[in-house]
């Protein structure tokens, strides 16, 4: 007798038509089992009649009974064999029964987890567009915050400034008149008021420059980044302020081992921190009988290392590490914005390079800034 076939999977549709072809399939074999055994009473009624009515053929009707011992003990195997199968069958179907609902629940956990990923996803998307938002209000307020910090220092170079222009002012009016009163005095010597009117107009290109100067110096800086050389930054920076060095009598002493060192940086920021550290300087030599600044630079390890010295008091011990905070200052109250060594320490990282500051007690403070070279064939680029 064939065993009955079960499906390994069925899903969760298929298995009340699973069970009802299972039962008809049953109920087949029981009807045809049910037959047989009508069928072998019809053939065992017939032995009884044929042994009556043949009494003289007993080895036959002997053949007979062992065959139908023979038919009982096949019956008494299907029908052991048949309720193995039901056994299997109903173990099977438990099985499946198992399976069914661990699949129900794992497709329930794998819909709560997406929908989780999908809200996860959603809220990383939103939190990337909040921080790309804060980021450029960062950008946005340090560019501003720049922007203050140089307004200030030229409001602190302010009254330099105004001697240096008027020195040109003053030799303007001065050769200007003496050409007037040459020729107002019938003096026909054209040699002469060609000579003053140029000299006036050597000093009208000297104003000139300062004023161009300081209007480049004062405008936002452009966020591009182009090969400079760090040693004319250094002499524009002392420009503007040798003035007031000038007044102050303080020597500004320049020593660079490379004249033509190129790093790619933006030239309008570093000259406001080149003004600021010569700024701090200037400021520290105020009360001190010996009054240099001395700003040297060197080549080593790939990296430009410019130092800013002066011959004042120091910083006081302890607080090396606080001066770059924004809006510390040792300066006295109303004196400093205690903006200039943050906003410095803010364009030196954004350029990848380093500051940092050494100081002894009356030995004066001495900046540490580092800076790396511009690779070969680099072109102007904008930073990212």
């Amino acid at each position: 007798m064939s065993e009955i076939a079960i499906d390994d999977c069925p899903s969760g549709t298929e298995q009340p038509e699973v069970a009802a072809t299972v039962e008809s399939q049953l109920r087949a074999k029981l009807e045809t089992l049910e037959r047989r055994l009508r069928r072998r009473d019809e053939q065992r009624r017939a032995t009884l009649h044929v042994m009556t009515d043949l009494s003289l053929s007993n080895h036959r009707l002997a053949n007979q009974r062992k065959a139908v011992f023979h038919i009982l003990a096949d019956y008494e195997k299907d029908r052991r064999r048949l309720f193995l199968q039901a056994d299997r069958l109903d173990n099977s179907r438990r099985a499946l029964l198992h399976l069914l609902q661990d699949s129900h629940r794992s497709k329930l956990s794998l819909e709560a987890s997406r929908k989780a990923m999908i809200h996860i996803m959603g809220d990383l998307q939103e939190t990337t567009t909040e921080v790309q938002r804060r980021e450029r209000e960062l950008r946005d307020k340090q560019e501003q915050l720049v922007q203050a910090g140089k307004l200030a220092t030229l409001g602190e170079l302010s009254t330099g400034i105004a001697h240096e222009l008027n020195n040109p002012l003053n030799n303007i009016g001065l050769f200007v008149g003496n050409a007037i009163d040459l020729l107002e005095l019938g003096e026909r010597s054209e040699e002469q008021i060609i000579c003053a009117l140029r000299n006036a107009m050597l000093q009208v290109r000297k104003a000139s420059e300062i004023i161009l100067h300081l209007r480049t110096f004062g405008r936002a800086a452009p966020a591009s980044r182009e090969r400079i050389s760090v040693r004319q930054v250094v002499d524009r920076a002392i420009s503007l302020m040798q003035e007031q060095f000038r007044l102050r009598q303080i020597e500004v002493i320049v020593d660079f081992e490379i004249e033509d060192a190129i790093v790619l940086a933006n030239p309008i920021q570093l000259e406001q921190v080149f003004i600021n550290l010569l700024t701090n300087a200037r400021d520290a030599l105020a009360d001190s009988p010996r009054k240099v600044i001395r700003i040297s630079g060197a080549v080593r390890s790939g990296a430009l290392e410019v130092t800013f010295a002066d011959s004042g008091p120091g910083i006081p011990s302890g607080l090396e590490r606080r001066i770059f905070d924004p809006f510390y200052t040792t300066k006295q109250v109303g004196k400093g914005t205690g903006l200039g060594l943050s906003i410095t320490y803010g364009i030196i990282r954004e350029h990848g390079g380093t500051i940092s500051v050494m100081s002894r007690p009356q030995a004066g403070a001495t900046f540490l800034i580092c800076l790396p070279l511009a690779p070969s064939g680099t072109t102007a680029v904008s930073p990212i």
